[in-house]
């Protein structure tokens, strides 16, 4: 008797040690070297404000062979291409996902494929989807059957292409509450699809802070993703959405400085809003900053032992110069690079593009692509 009260400890830290074992990452590395240098085709089938609305023509207009054509040429390995579940989410009939809406998002996932580039479809809902996540049982069921249907759709498209992002930005508060949907959401995606690799993030805005958070799925084929765009108030300058006083805010340098806060902080008319902007100029926001948050995800992903990406990275174009944008561009893309993280740049030819389009065709911004280490190549 005395032997076995010796011996249970052991057995149960052997067990211990199997299921942590088994946790480990399964994703072949043969995956990830498709998730290198991706970009975002944004306002494609989320975020849609063209006129046109969800529509074929739309769909067939935004973006066109001879874009995912170009990408290629610019060298990027994979396309995020976001996806609204919305109009094709039928309420109490979630799995019955419309086939012709369905037939849209096909072409657009084959096109991609057939210039060689590897593809993740995120699931990009609006605001609105989100908030009833948060707030409704039911919802989340009918999500997890929409999901499970998706993938089951998806299932015999080759794995090693192919990626499933479980959602765009939770922009839920409550992590907990987060972790157990995500969780079901994972299974019932694993459900539809056995072989293919997932992505999972963080809560809320699926930054690093709410990613350091995460203890890991109880999935070994899951890729962690995170967003970064610290400092917001540099890389979202002049904005008019998100924070509110962020739209005053203009010609504001990278990296900081104390003179180009304080001109910067002039322009805004509520002190309290004043201070975070001079702030801004005090806080040392350069490329050894940057390195040094971003190793906090790397710090994360390496103690789990899980693999990493950042799927969302950018400026927005309008307010910032062009050389401090593609400055904090070539900082972080380089501090992602030196802990092994793969990375999509938002985004392809929108408000962040690493294009930008006139008349419907797109013209490669040679300074920001030189910024993400990459170049043209020759091509029609």
């Amino acid at each position: 008797m005395k032997h076995t009260f010796r011996t249970l400890p052991i057995l149960a830290l052997c067990l211990l040690s199997a299921l942590l074992t088994a946790q480990s990452s399964s994703v072949p590395a043969s995956r990830l070297a498709h998730l290198r240098h991706g970009i975002n085709t944004s306002h494609w089938f989320a975020q849609v404000y063209d006129a046109k609305g969800y529509s074929k023509e739309h769909f067939d207009s935004w973006t066109t062979a001879d874009d995912i054509a170009l990408i290629q040429r610019m060298g990027f390995d994979h396309v995020r291409l976001s996806v609204n579940p919305q109009p094709m989410f039928r309420a109490n009939q979630a799995d019955q996902i419309p086939p012709e809406y369905l037939n849209y998002v096909d072409a657009a996932v084959k096109m991609i494929l057939d210039h060689g580039l590897a593809v993740v479809l995120d699931i990009h809902p609006d605001s609105d989807f989100k908030q009833k996540l948060a707030s409704d049982d039911a919802t989340v069921e009918q999500f997890a059957d929409f999901w499970r249907a998706l993938a089951r759709h998806y299932a015999a498209y080759d794995p090693e292409m192919l990626f499933f992002e479980i959602i765009n930005e939770p922009e839920m508060h409550d992590r907990y509450r987060w972790y157990g949907i995500e969780s079901k959401l994972a299974t019932a995606i694993r459900e539809g699809a056995p072989k293919h690799t997932i992505l999972a993030t963080g809560a809320q805005w699926s930054d690093e802070d709410n990613l350091v958070f995460l203890e890991p799925l109880r999935d070994s084929n899951v890729i962690y993703n995170f967003h970064f765009y610290s400092p917001h108030i540099f890389t979202h300058q002049g904005a008019n959405w998100g924070v509110n006083y962020w739209h005053f805010v203009k010609d504001l340098a990278y990296p900081s400085t104390r003179a180009s806060a304080e001109k910067a902080a002039e322009a805004v008319p509520d002190a309290v809003n004043r201070l975070p902007v001079i702030r801004y100029g005090l806080d040392h926001w350069n490329a050894a900053r940057i390195d040094a948050e971003i190793a906090q995800a790397a710090a994360w992903a390496k103690r789990w032992k899980v693999p990493l990406l950042c799927n969302e990275f950018g400026v927005y174009r309008a307010y910032a110069s062009p050389q401090d944008r593609n400055a904090w561009i070539r900082d972080t893309r380089m501090a992602l690079e030196k802990y092994s993280i793969g990375w999509a740049m938002w985004d392809y030819s929108g408000s962040f593009g690493v294009a930008v389009k006139t008349n419907g065709k797109a013209a490669p911004d040679e300074a920001t692509l030189g910024a993400l280490g990459l170049r043209l190549s020759a091509g029609k």
